[in-house]
């Protein structure tokens, strides 16, 4: 059999130390929620089945024998799909041995738990296979909740305890070369498919390690289809197209899942591809289709506390890459100085995300920002850069019943004395709500026949369309009056 080893062989002592790596994976679900009667449950994933005490004693068994039998250096030699081979092989062989008496689909579904524990995250597993949910979040061990359709639902798993789901959270954040434990307890890291991850471990988690997870869909979404789901309309979406050829420097403004790197991402397919382009995040997770982006990352500090790479850094060492549009993942700091001033100096049609309620508080925020930084700047000064940088400023918005919508798309037009002038060229208005809880609303017009990017436009020869999205846009008003 693969990797047997008897049980007085010299390499037992070694292996010995190896196999509580391998151990510490090991997964549980939990018992069932009890039922909400306000809302139905999404149809549960197969590892949130209910299952027996008798299982998981039955997969703690057989879990402890795969451990003995295998030879983990072995093992790590192989490829994923070859190594869950060889493991299914010996489970099956562990459960001939020990006369267990399974059905053919629950032995197949021990074969899966055991192998996901060993190789991939256990019991997240089918959570991350499933396309339709949006967030899970582990808030310790025995709680997992998922985001499907814009509600939250608890879910059947848990893990046996916060020392095994501390053990997975360090499995994901080292994929890609961070560490989380007391001295460092907070991380953001990524999945290979470039989920979003966000770590917070004890002593700062009260209840043990929170784990959440943003997942992105294996099917990019585009402009159009944002139109099918009703978060912009067709001539709005239009003049978002006709705003990411032109290069005009673009804020996305809104809150916590709200869509901003959906939306990001949907406005880089319009991108020329002859572009050279740069991305600055603190962890990967922007998908450009372009042939020419350079993807950079920061890095946190070492054990020392020495050789971090700032955001503000990243962003500062873009204008020696020469790059012709710089987009930054999310403006969290001091980088928003950085950024208008790579808006300001050439970089035409850079972009990025930042987290505000409205058009006007994007603006505050972006001053506010630059303030904390340090730089004594005077808030004239600093406002007549930020009008000359930023263009157009784009608001989406997550509403109460879970739909995500670009709710403005405002230009900033420049300063009255002291204060910056924006107009808005498209608004949401939510008209009310159906017998099922869903909003309904509206894009319109807010009248405004020539937006002050139209001279841009007819530079790129996008005038007419824009004119067309912009008659468009109107008709649909007096068609809905």
């Amino acid at each position: 059999m693969f990797g047997k080893r008897s049980p007085g062989g010299a390499a037992a002592p070694a292996l010995a130390l190896k196999a509580p790596a391998a151990a510490a994976p090991s997964l549980r679900p939990s018992e069932p929620p009890a039922a909400d009667p306000r809302r139905a449950p999404p149809p549960p994933a197969p590892a949130e089945q209910q299952r027996s005490d008798e299982y998981y004693q039955m997969k703690s068994m057989i879990f402890g024998a795969l451990i003995e039998a295998i030879d983990l250096s072995q093992l790590a030699k192989l490829d994923g799909e070859s190594a869950r081979e060889e493991i299914r092989d010996i489970i099956n062989e562990i459960i001939s041995l020990k006369n267990v008496v399974l059905s053919i689909a629950e032995q197949e579904e021990l074969l899966d738990d055991i192998c996901n524990d060993v190789l991939g995250y256990g019991p997240l597993e089918p959570l991350l296979a499933r396309d339709d949910i949006a967030d899970i979040m582990v808030n310790g061990a025995s709680r997992t909740f998922i985001e499907v359709g814009g509600k939250i639902t608890l879910t059947n798993i848990r893990f046996r305890d916060n020392a095994q789901l501390m053990n997975i959270c360090q499995r994901i954040v080292s994929q890609v070369g961070r560490r989380v434990d007391e001295s460092s307890p907070i991380c953001d890291a990524r999945l290979a498919d470039g989920s979003r991850v966000n770590v917070i471990a004890p002593p700062l988690a009260i209840d043990g390690p929170a784990l959440t997870i943003r997942k992105f869909k294996k099917d990019k979404l585009t402009l159009d289809q944002l139109v099918k789901f009703g978060a912009i309309s067709p001539p709005g979406a239009e003049i978002l197209k006709i705003i990411g050829r032109v290069r005009c420097n673009i804020v996305i403004s809104g809150g916590t899942g709200s869509g901003k790197t959906t939306l990001l991402n949907c406005l880089t397919n319009y991108i020329d591809l002859d572009e050279r382009v740069i991305t600055c995040e603190d962890a990967a997770e922007l998908q450009l289709q372009q042939p020419h982006v350079v993807r950079l990352e920061t890095r946190p500090p070492n054990l020392e506390g020495t050789g971090a790479v700032t955001m503000r850094d990243l962003v500062k060492n873009c204008l020696r890459m020469r790059p012709e549009r710089i987009i930054v993942g999310e403006v969290r700091g001091p980088e928003a100085f950085d950024l208008l001033q790579a808006m300001n100096t050439g970089h035409d049609g850079s972009m990025g995300t930042l987290h505000a309620n409205t058009p006007r508080e994007c603006l505050s925020r972006i001053e506010s920002m630059i303030t904390m930084g340090g730089f004594s700047l005077p808030s004239k000064t600093l406002r007549e850069m930020i009008c000359s940088s930023i263009d157009v400023i784009i608001q989406a918005q997550r509403l109460r019943d879970g739909s995500r919508r670009i709710t403005h798309i405002t230009e900033v037009m420049g300063m009255e004395g002291d204060v910056i002038i924006t107009q808005d060229i498209v608004n949401y208005d939510i008209m009310g709500e159906d017998a099922h809880g869903k909003l309904i609303g509206r894009h319109r017009a807010t009248g405004i026949g020539r937006p002050r990017f139209w001279e841009r436009a007819r530079y790129y020869g996008e005038e007419q369309r824009l004119a067309a999205a912009i008659d468009a846009l109107e008709q649909g008003e007096a068609d809905a009056a």
